[in-house]
Parts: structure tokens; C-alpha cells; sequence
């Protein structure tokens, strides 16, 4: 059975941060580009963040270059993002999601509130 839990969101205040991290189970974590994703109310959802395994550079969105930073470890199957310097434009629900590298199988999981406020 695939799983992907995110953890880690909340409420935080403009310029602080929060690291959200992914515990995949189910499939072979190491053959999945493994990314992030969000989505704001009333908005369609956007890629953040990926990353491959074996090397090669992440992929940022332009708007969290800077300041997100995606990472992964294969031996404990868990990709996290560090979230620094925190805007309110940054609230939405974050979601990761695998991507097999051969095929096209992909794997979502539920999606974690992250709020930036005062």
C-alpha cells in the first residue's frame, strides 16, 4: 500500500520558518522524483520544489528560490522542505508527490496547512 504523510505545517509568522517533511512507504522511494506542491484558496496548484535521487540540482519555483531548500534521504525513504523567510503569499495547503522516473506513475499524499500570519 503507497503512502506519502506529510508533517511539519502550522502557523507561523512573516520571516520565520517551518520544515515539512514526507515519510513515503510502499513503493521504491529511490526510482521517484520526489516534489512538492501547493495550492492557496482559490487557486490551481503549483509546483515548488523537486528533486531527483542520485544527484542533479533541485528544481525551485522562482517565487521560493532563495528561500526553500528540498532534500531527501533515501535510506530512511523521506523527502523534507525547509521553508526560510516566510510570506503570507506563502500560505497554502503543501502537498508532496512522487514521480516515477521510467513511467508515469505518480503518488500523492494529503497535504499539510502551512499559514503565514501575525
Amino acid at each position: 500500500q503507497v503512502q506519502l504523510v506529510e508533517s511539519g505545517g502550522g502557523l507561523v509568522q512573516p520571516g520565520g520558518s517551518l520544515r515539512l517533511s514526507c515519510a513515503a512507504s510502499g513503493f521504491t522511494f529511490s526510482a521517484y522524483a520526489m516534489c512538492w506542491y501547493r495550492q492557496a484558496p482559490g487557486k490551481e496548484r503549483e509546483l515548488v520544489a523537486c528533486i531527483i535521487s542520485g544527484g542533479g540540482s533541485p528544481n525551485y519555483a522562482d517565487s521560493v528560490k532563495g528561500r526553500f531548500t528540498i532534500s531527501r534521504d533515501n535510506a530512511k525513504n523521506t523527502v523534507s522542505l525547509q521553508m526560510n523567510s516566510l510570506k503570507p503569499e506563502d500560505t497554502a495547503v503543501y502537498y508532496c508527490k512522487g514521480v516515477s522516473i521510467i513511467g508515469s506513475r505518480q503518488y500523492w499524499g494529503q497535504g499539510t496547512q502551512v499559514t503565514v500570519s501575525s
